[in-house]
């Protein structure tokens, strides 16, 4: 049957399993839209096309099913650049249509003509133009299965005039979603069991890589008396009533998480990379295990690189070692870690009804959100709130930006979550900087009828921002947000909103923003002073804020600096 490249286009999309494509119509796609429009696949139209990016990438990352998302040329697909390669570090399998100016003006610098492929390979796994109708359903078959299998985007470059070419689409090209497992050679297993029954203390590292080995990192740590860090990806899925976690490694980490592998005789990092320089493990010996063998002792010095899935090569491990009965370092990073959590819980204390701490905020919300609500926040100070104080429970999901590190992915990503899980409750914990780079997307939340919660850490800052310059011994210079009243602002775009600068206030208000149908704000004015605290507070990061404190009252801030010790150093 001959069907236009178009018409090949969305069926090869949705027998690869999309459900959904994010974008702006325009010239160069007005015939892909309209196939779109008479197929299964449902058109989400957003205001900016990096929000469509991070909605497609949302919806992947959580579902793990492939998503799409389309563009005209030039300015329309240059403008996904930021929302893919999100999704492409984030591990989102995410196909881009990305068209370009007709094949006649190809190679003569016609307005919005750009060489797409330049700009895309770099964060693709998949990137290829469809240069023959019978090529349509080819490679787009091709960039879905690698998109799908090896986690990531893949882009396919398509000619406005080519969307409007025929062919018999006689060939039926599938996608092959294969699931191998891999392990190190006997040998291998052999050193790794000889180094695990040669160190007195073991500590195991996790990441993201590991996500389907939860069962077997708690069997090996039970075996050999292990704690557990992991790494802030994989929260959700390490985390959950497992009694040997001790937290998270790192700068957004705690005390336990990082002495866990400071005290340790053997660190076994599994699928993860030691992120942060400053908090490489000072134990004696690091062994390094992942199915990518490009990725072995590319962040840290190891003493042993192996090249395996995690569950697998657990499973295998664990019956060559030995039975350890000393569980001194187990027990003494599991007491460091209670008290970590025993701080952040106090954190959620308010003295002063008038100053709303946003750990404050956060512990509510932990404790009134549903116990299979799906969070995602911005990059900054958002994030750390998220990662410290809401719980995973097995149930709970979590996503933000934590290898791309890019402001305004909380909206749109929580968009295509709410989108992929529509009765599920869906809460993007957004910084005011991060919500009012894609404000636009308000609008989109309402045109599409999409029910999502946002909450706002309004401080009138880019937090983080400043709280770097500060501990860089900086005055802050250009950090500072002129806002509006964010649920007013809400109100006016058909969005119910509630704002609150009183704590008294907060949980009447988070109550009814959490129980309302429809898309919904609740505008928090929190302490602008609030310093994100690291696991472990060095004298020359405390000489660097001092450094602050006199330059600052040199520029007349003193007020601002009694603030800042009051709320972070004297309470």
């Amino acid at each position: 049957m001959t069907k236009t490249v178009s018409e090949i286009v969305v069926d090869a999309l949705q027998k690869a399993g999309a459900r959904r494509v994010y974008g702006i119509p325009g010239d160069t796609i007005n015939h892909l839209t309209s196939a779109v429009a008479k197929s299964d696949l449902r058109w989400v139209g957003v205001r900016h096309e990096e929000a469509g990016a991070f909605a497609a990438g949302g919806e992947a990352y959580m579902t793990g099913e492939l998503t799409v998302c389309a563009g005209t040329c030039g300015p329309g697909s240059l403008h996904f650049v930021n929302g893919i390669y999100e999704s492409h570090r984030n591990g989102a399998p995410v196909v881009l249509i990305a068209s370009d100016v007709a094949r006649t003006e190809s190679g003569f610098n016609f307005p919005q003509e750009v060489d797409q492929k330049k700009v895309y390979e770099q964060h693709s796994h998949f990137c290829e133009y469809i240069s023959h109708p019978s090529q349509a359903r080819r490679i787009v078959t091709k960039a879905a299965q690698a998109a799908l299998a090896k986690r990531g985007v893949a882009v396919v470059i398509v000619n406005g005039d080519m969307f409007t070419e025929k062919d018999d689409d006689a060939m039926d090209w599938k996608v092959y979603r294969p699931q191998p497992l891999s392990r190190p050679n006997d040998a291998e297993m052999a050193e790794l069991a000889a180094m695990v029954d040669a160190a007195g203390k073991v500590t195991v590292y996790a990441g993201i890589g590991a996500r389907d080995a939860r069962e077997e990192i708690i069997a090996f740590c039970d075996k050999v008396k292990a704690p557990m860090v992991h790494t802030t990806r994989a929260k959700e899925f390490l985390e959950p009533h497992n009694r040997f976690n001790v937290g998270v490694n790192g700068i957004l980490g705690n005390k336990a998480g990082v002495e866990a592998l400071e005290d340790a005789d053997l660190v076994i990092s599994l699928g993860c990379d030691f992120a942060y320089t400053q908090y490489y493990p000072e134990a004696k010996k690091i062994v390094h295990i992942d199915i990518d063998p490009t990725h072995l002792g590319r962040r840290s010095a190891i003493n042993l690189g192996l090249v395996g899935d995690a569950k697998t090569t657990l499973a295998a491990l664990l019956p060559l070692v030995g039975e350890k009965s000393d569980t001194a370092h187990l027990d003494a990073q599991r007491k460091q870690w209670q008290e970590d959590l025993e701080g952040f819980g106090k954190e959620g204390e308010e003295s002063d009804p008038s100053l709303i701490h946003p750990q404050f905020v956060a512990n509510m919300l932990d404790e009134k959100a549903d116990d299979d609500a799906i969070f995602v926040s911005d990059v900054g100070t958002a994030m750390v709130w998220m990662l410290r104080h809401l719980k995973a429970n097995g149930k709970r999901k979590f996503l933000n930006s934590l290898l791309h590190g890019t402001m305004a992915s909380a909206m749109p990503q929580a968009m295509g979550a709410k989108l992929a899980y529509p009765d599920w409750q869906v809460i993007a914990m957004c910084g005011d900087g991060g919500l009012t780079m894609l404000m636009g997307e308000l609008l989109t939340l309402v045109q599409e009828k999409i029910p999502l919660k946002l909450v706002v850490f309004h401080n009138d800052t880019l937090g983080f921002v400043e709280m770097e310059q500060r501990v860089e011994g900086l005055v802050d210079h250009f950090t500072t947000l002129h806002n509006p009243d964010f649920a007013k602002l809400a109100e006016a775009c058909g969005i119910a909103g509630w704002h609150v600068d009183h704590a008294d206030g907060l949980e009447a208000s988070m109550d009814a923003w959490l129980r309302h149908e429809g898309p919904a704000l609740l505008d928090v004015r929190v302490n602008q002073m609030e310093l994100v605290m690291p696991p472990k507070v060095e004298v020359s990061q405390v000489a660097s804020t001092a450094l602050f404190g006199v330059k600052a009252v040199l520029d007349g801030r003193t007020k601002e600096v009694v603030n800042l010790l009051r709320n972070n150093f004297l309470r």
